[in-house]
């Protein structure tokens, strides 16, 4: 049984690998690769200053979050903790894909702990995760209807209104998603999707410093709906780190979005670097259970 599993996270591990790699194949190949290190050579490095630390803040607020959702399922540990245990899990999900997971590390810490079942921690770290999409999804169904897209037909089909009725309508069907699979979750519904919205503003905020080190004056809405698209694409467990399926997300998007391709991949690198960095923080994070720090 152990043989198998091992097997199988080896080769989940290979197939990432693989994936990245056609990925990121596909995207230089689709750029000027010239042009994208002459954009290197301008960045303004005291822009990535301010974007930096409203990474960290987005991710501090996501945290919060998933401690909300841990007091659901009477399991009340101190924000100093859960912070430590987020970075953690930050960085098994980044720098170690085909093992356990960060979100599983953190089932297993916490069951092993503090003797909490399971099965509630997996749905507290799963809700946690859709939490996230969600607040993604209704920003960019936000950010669509004022961005000015170069759509390759023509079409009588009412979209801004159909797209104003869908963003309505987000999250009371998560609340419905909510009562009917996660129901013990529901008294922190409103606080957990303020934090989700705190979390991807911030974020948004971030792609802005972002762009301005790129040199970016212009257009910057339909960049920021692309990288909304592109977070949602990355969510997705087919690359490492979701690094080669954003940076295909920019490279496809931008004659629809009028965005400039290396630009866009430029920024998607970079964004990739700073969660790599803020990651790589968890692999140094210790945890004292008997102290709760």
């Amino acid at each position: 049984m152990k043989i198998g599993s091992s097997l199988k996270k080896k080769l989940t591990t290979a197939l990432k690998l693989v994936l990245t790699g056609l990925a990121l194949f596909l995207v230089f190949r689709k750029i000027d690769t010239d042009q994208l290190w002459e954009i290197t050579k301008t960045i303004r490095w005291s822009w990535l200053i301010p974007a930096i630390l409203i990474f960290v803040l987005s991710k501090l607020f996501t945290a919060f979050r998933l401690n909300l959702y841990f007091k659901n399922i009477n399991l009340n540990i101190p924000e100093k903790l859960n912070i430590k245990l987020y970075l953690i899990g930050m960085f098994y999900n980044l720098f170690l894909p085909g093992g356990i997971g960060g979100d599983g590390y953190k089932v297993y810490l916490l069951n092993k702990h503090y003797r909490t079942p399971v099965k509630p921690l997996v749905q507290a770290s799963l809700l946690d995760r859709l939490g996230g999409l969600v607040a993604i999804i209704f920003l960019l169904l936000l950010l669509i209807l004022p961005a000015n897209l170069l759509l390759p037909y023509d079409s009588s089909v009412p979209w801004n209104l159909l797209i104003g009725i869908a963003a309505l309508l987000v999250f009371p069907g998560f609340w419905l998603i909510q009562k009917l699979m996660f129901k013990s979750f529901l008294p922190s519904f409103w606080k957990a999707n303020g934090w989700s919205m705190a979390g991807q503003v911030t974020q948004l905020v971030c792609a802005w410093f972002i762009l301005k080190s790129l040199g970016v004056t212009e257009n910057f809405l339909a960049y920021q709906l692309v990288f909304l698209l592109s977070s949602i694409v990355a969510v997705l467990p087919l690359t490492i780190g979701g690094i080669g399926a954003r940076e295909l997300v920019f490279v496809y998007a931008h004659t629809y979005a009028g965005i400039e391709e290396t630009t866009a991949v430029a920024f998607s690198l970079i964004f990739f670097l700073i969660t790599a960095a803020v990651s790589l923080v968890g692999s140094m994070v210790t945890v004292n259970f008997d102290k709760n720090s």
